[in-house]
């Protein structure tokens, strides 16, 4: 009886010792995610569909090709409005030299209607809500607060993205780093790091 109970106790223990080794070779390989930090600042492109006022859907793919500031705002967000004829501004200039502004409201379609009538657009407005944040969170993206602009190079690149408000300063480095990259002068790793600068 004690022999079976020590061949017991001694199969046990094999038993034991053998996951404990499976267990820490599984470990050793574990480390090999914790070197992507680097990977990560290359982020995807934002991929999606959102109504604009009107209800019509839009995707993303409709303004491929072009240097994209995609601006999620809020009419409830002073900072927001603040930027908003900035945008216009930019928008108006830079148009024809291939940038595309793009707002994205995290807000309710009547308000955002609303306050379009006055605010005059002159760049695409749409309209998501929570979609709009899982946008930014499908590419990488932290979200945490309003303002929030992506910036995407003509090639479809998530370069970086900036919280809070833009500032004239800001917008001139964007036009900046994207036109460079167009061109070749920098790579988008220099411009990924530039933008980051904001």
């Amino acid at each position: 009886m004690s022999r079976m109970f020590l061949i017991s106790a001694a199969t046990i223990v094999v038993l034991m010792a053998g996951a404990l080794f499976y267990t820490t070779q599984i470990s050793v390989e574990v480390p090999m995610p914790i070197e992507q930090p680097q990977a990560l600042e290359v982020l995807t492109h934002p991929a999606f569909t959102l109504p604009d006022i009107a209800g019509v859907d839009h995707n993303f793919s409709e303004w491929s090709g072009k240097n994209r500031i995609l601006n999620f705002w809020a009419t409830w967000c002073a900072p927001c409005r603040r930027e908003i004829p900035l945008l216009k501004a930019f928008q108006a200039k830079q148009g024809d030299n291939e940038f595309q502004v793009i707002g994205i409201a995290v807000d309710f379609p009547e308000p955002v209607a609303n306050y379009a009538e006055t605010a005059e657009f002159n760049y695409p407005i749409l309209v998501g809500q929570q979609d709009a944040m899982a946008i930014a969170e499908s590419s990488g993206v932290e979200f945490v607060g309003l303002p929030f602009t992506m910036f995407v190079a003509s090639d479809g690149e998530l370069l970086s993205s900036y919280i809070g408000e833009l500032h004239q300063s800001h917008l001139d480095t964007i036009f900046d780093v994207m036109t460079r990259l167009d061109r070749t002068e920098i790579t988008s790793a220099e411009a990924r790091s530039a933008l980051n600068q904001l």
